[in-house]
């Protein structure tokens, strides 16, 4: 080919017209190497073949003095390697790159917070000098009709600071002052409905700050005594979700720095967009978690009763901030004689399923502790609740009843890691309770077995994810907490039992790092007891004149005890119960005292039928000793028993009384 051909052709080296650049009128930094023409799909740049020929040879492009960058950090402040602004223009590259770890570091926040937080530091310095974020107030969740009148408040304001562009010799100016601490940015802004701002944002793209609609939404937003600079070096981006406008995002440059350029909108688009629609994720994601919160808080006690001789206390961790939600629960359940019964249960899942499904298991429980069945019969019934609500409704779950009289205790067990009996001395043991089957197997009977429960002892009631994680195994880490417990009795020394609220916080500082893996209920049982001496108990025949017998027993029992002064009223309150009850018992009635804090009265008889207060008439033969019964005592309450029911009422002690 000849010469001139070669020329023609575009093929001679020698020749070829040199590779020229416009520089664009962008605040973003170029690169020298111009392979960021072009993206590829998977977001890196694309080098066109002509690009790459043409830039051989070629030395870097260097920046004017008055447009030198400044120091190139190794990942700016969006996360990727993002330049400082001050810098000559950018290329589209640059533009998409910037975009593209903007966004993604967006996207990396979970709550409103974050979000707000990840677009300013995502934004600043490098798209803009200064931001404000306006967001709607209160922010409406999901489909729920947004409050009236329509108002935005300033969520969050970052800028680069004078003394941040390292320029020596630059003082601070009109600009730090007006967006520094104090800044006169209107902290509440009120859309008034066909004004500028309404206009603007329910245009949803976003504009410059010198359009026509922007210079009076502005003020209107930002308030009047707010100095912006002039030109395009303002963008106002309003923030729509899925479904409505929620915000409005406000970008700034200095008067020093380029203005912004067309293409600007689009990327103020692209960040708006994120932003709002990762605020609609955190509000809802926040409206999960509060139903959560609620769910989780009504279906556990709000406080554990305080039942006579027994100490509680009881702890319940989630098993991560991200999942709140669990099927573990506890309980405590005052019954007649001044038993109490203890449950830990352990529903099968991490969901709001699964705490609906333990608040019915709890629920299910509180009412057959109410009939006073035996601990094996409540966990069979339970059983049978979990069939009736579908085959794969699975849970553990541990029965304990305590009689604080005869120092005892009856335990059923469901598939649920062993209880653990801390003795005054300091020794602790790990109780041989029979397994048996998780609740929800079916056709599986439940054994009970009954110990001794020494006062000063404490019975640690707990579910596996206490004990259990994937670094190690159930019976390793019930032998840690058995030493643990043994540890911590040993510091308050073998006299004194360790303080309860202190022995839980204790045993949950065993967890570690990787030991969070489910959540965990945690019940404390101090057992106190009531001594022989401050009891006393007889049977009487269901005849005429047990209400008299009834009441030389009381007053001798007070005599014994010191507590004279509430004779009077105790031989009453004791003859109305127990004529109530002879006139409806076919066998013989039992009278109860207990001296403990109180002065507590049991009177129990085979009949089923519970007293119930009502008003008397004046021709009303009976129906009044009930409202005595109410008037003179601090409570009263009726409870029936598989066997009957049992009437109670308590007195106060007078100052002292327990101690003689």
């Amino acid at each position: 080919m000849c010469e001139p051909a070669r020329m023609r052709a575009g093929v001679c080296n020698v020749h070829r017209p040199p590779f020229c650049r416009r520089r664009p009128q962008s605040g973003y930094i170029a690169t020298s190497d111009c392979s960021a023409q072009a993206p590829r799909t998977d977001g890196t740049p694309r080098v066109t073949e002509q690009q790459s020929t043409s830039h051989e040879g070629r030395q870097p492009l260097v920046a004017r003095p008055h447009e030198r960058a400044r120091p190139r950090q190794e990942e700016g402040p969006a996360g990727a390697g993002v330049p400082s602004p001050a810098g000559p223009p950018a290329r589209e590259g640059d533009r998409l790159r910037f975009v593209g770890a903007a966004t993604r570091r967006i996207a990396r926040g979970i709550d409103l917070d974050e979000i707000v937080l990840g677009l300013c530091r995502a934004t600043v310095p490098t798209f803009s000098d200064a931001i404000l974020v306006y967001l709607r107030d209160p922010l409406p969740v999901g489909d729920e009709r947004p409050a009236v009148p329509f108002v935005l408040r300033l969520r969050r304001t970052d800028r680069l600071r004078t003394s941040d562009l390292g320029e020596p010799g630059v003082a601070a100016d009109e600009f730090d002052t007006a967006l520094g601490e104090g800044s006169p940015a209107r902290q509440l802004c009120e859309v008034l409905s066909g004004g500028a701002l309404a206009e603007v944002l329910r245009g949803v793209r976003p504009v410059f700050g010198d359009a026509s609609a922007a210079r009076i939404a502005l003020p209107e937003l930002l308030g009047k005594d707010l100095a912006l600079p002039d030109g395009r070096r303002a963008i106002l981006a309003p923030l729509r979700g899925r479904r409505r406008v929620i915000g409005a995002a406000v970008f700034l440059r200095r008067p020093e720095r380029a203005a912004f350029e067309g293409n600007d909108l689009l990327v103020a688009a692209q960040l708006a967009t994120h932003t709002a629609l990762g605020i609609d994720k955190a509000v809802l994601y926040g409206r999960e978690a509060y139903i959560a919160d609620e769910l989780q808080r009504t279906m556990l006690p709000d406080s554990l009763p305080r039942p006579t001789g027994v100490k509680l206390a009881s702890r319940y961790l989630p098993a991560a901030e991200t999942a709140r939600v669990g099927g573990d629960w506890y309980d405590a359940i005052p019954l007649p004689g001044s038993r109490v019964a203890l449950v830990v249960g352990d529903v099968m899942g991490h969901s709001m399923t699964s705490a609906a499904i333990m608040g019915q298991f709890r629920t299910t429980a509180q009412t057959l502790a109410g009939l006073d069945l035996p601990p094996q019969e409540v966990l069979h019934h339970l059983d049978e609740q979990a069939q009736r609500l579908g085959t794969d409704r699975m849970a553990t779950c541990m029965y304990a009843v305590y009689d604080p009289v005869s120092h005892r205790i009856t335990i059923a067990n469901a598939g649920h890691p062993p209880p653990i009996l801390l003795h005054l001395g300091g020794r602790a043991e790990v109780l041989r309770v029979p397994p048996g089957a998780p609740i929800g197997v079916g056709g599986v009977d439940f054994e009970a077995v009954e110990l001794d429960a020494p006062a000063g002892a404490t019975l640690l009631l707990y579910t596996d994810g206490l004990v259990e994680s994937r670094l190690r195994d159930v019976w390793t880490g019930i032998e840690q907490l058995r030493e643990r417990l043994a540890a911590t009795a040993q510091l308050t020394g073998p006299d004194h039992p360790p303080p309860l609220e202190a022995l839980c916080d204790d045993v949950l500082d065993m967890l570690g790092p990787g030991d969070r893996d489910d959540d965990i209920a945690l019940l404390a049982a101090r057992f106190d007891g009531i001594a022989p001496s401050d009891v006393a108990y007889w049977f009487l025949e269901p005849e005429e004149q047990a209400p008299g017998r009834a009441r030389r027993l009381a007053r001798r029992a007070l005599e014994r005890w010191g507590l004279e002064d509430l004779s009077e009223s105790v031989e009453l309150l004791v003859s109305e119960v127990v004529t109530n009850a002879v006139r409806y018992a076919e066998r013989p009635v039992t009278l109860r005292l207990l001296r403990t804090d109180v002065l507590r009265c049991e009177v129990g008889d085979d009949s089923p039928q519970l007293p119930r207060q009502r008003r008397a008439r004046e021709t009303d033969e009976g129906g009044r000793g009930l409202f005595l019964v109410n008037r003179l005592t601090r409570k009263w309450g009726a409870t029936r028993l598989s066997s009957g029911k049992v009437v109670w009422f308590e007195l106060g002690l007078p100052g002292g009384a327990k101690e003689s």
